[in-house]
């Protein structure tokens, strides 16, 4: 019974990454928030650096899988992917082009 429970999450993995991607622009606001308050501390630089990233990639996985759940159950699971794959590809094309601009 584990076994069934461990793969049904590891199908989730690709739209949570997916969505992690496609919204870690905009998480990006609360991690310069956050930047803000490590670099006022008393921190080493180093662990400063390693506490951002960390957070950073956990945020970004937590609203990730919320956000493929949320999906994946009100239109499907395989919506939820569909729609995080559109998303990535979206802010993607959106960054090449702005660095086309410039």
């Amino acid at each position: 019974m584990a076994d069934w429970s461990l793969l049904n999450w590891t199908a989730l993995l690709p739209g949570t990454a997916l969505w992690a991607l496609a919204l870690y622009v905009p998480l990006s606001g609360p991690l310069a928030r956050l930047e803000q308050a490590l670099a006022a501390g008393s921190l080493s630089e180093e662990l400063q650096q390693l506490l951002l990233v960390l957070s950073s990639l956990l945020l970004a996985l937590a609203v990730g899988g919320l956000t493929n759940l949320g999906l994946g159950w009100a239109l499907g699971p395989g919506w939820g992917t569909s729609l995080g794959v559109m998303a990535a590809l979206y802010g993607l094309f959106w960054g090449l082009a702005a660095s086309r601009e410039e």
